[in-house]
């Protein structure tokens, strides 16, 4: 099992030894190719150290977008049976919600995730578009469920939900 919170905790050390912590017998190309996978090699690239660079203690020494990219990479490294991602978008800036976007994407959908179950909690809505099933938890009971192309069709509250988010992102 695989796990990416809403707050990525990142322990004392480099950049790689967080990234490795997922699969610690991985090799330096391994943890190199994980944060290719989710985007995170280029910020990387651009620390003064890249993969050497301390994070500071809780990974103070990056941005919250940054620690949840390596987060990702630690994730992909594992490559686990069973991923759980809880709000994994919900703290960053537009910026960086495009690159998360786009390595969770690759996590759910890239080329080696066939036979992952994967269970996603998110808010927001973009994060979740792809699922093969996606469940509207209102008041602790399952209010709707389908993809989205079903969930749209029937105009219930995800539909609602899914409406009032992209016009309040427009404006």
């Amino acid at each position: 099992v695989g796990i990416v919170p809403q707050v990525a905790h990142l322990f004392a050390g480099t950049v790689r030894e967080n990234i490795r912590y997922g699969r610690l017998e991985a090799t330096d190309a391994e943890v190199e190719a994980a944060a290719r996978r989710v985007r995170a090699h280029a910020f990387i690239e651009g620390l003064e150290s890249a993969y050497d660079t301390q994070v500071g203690e809780g990974g103070e020494r990056l941005s919250t977008g940054q620690r949840q990219l390596v987060a990702l990479a630690r994730a992909v490294l594992r490559d686990p049976e069973v991923l759980v991602m809880d709000e994994a978008t919900s703290s960053i800036d537009a910026a960086t919600e495009r690159l998360v976007q786009e390595g969770v994407d690759e996590i759910l959908h890239g080329g080696d995730s066939g036979g992952r179950i994967s269970f996603v909690v998110a808010h927001r809505l973009s994060t979740i578009r792809r699922a093969d099933l996606i469940v509207v938890i209102e008041r602790g009971r399952i209010a709707e469920q389908g993809t989205h192309r079903e969930l749209l069709a029937r105009r219930g509250r995800y539909f609602g939900l899914y409406t009032n988010q992209f016009a309040a992102d427009r404006e």
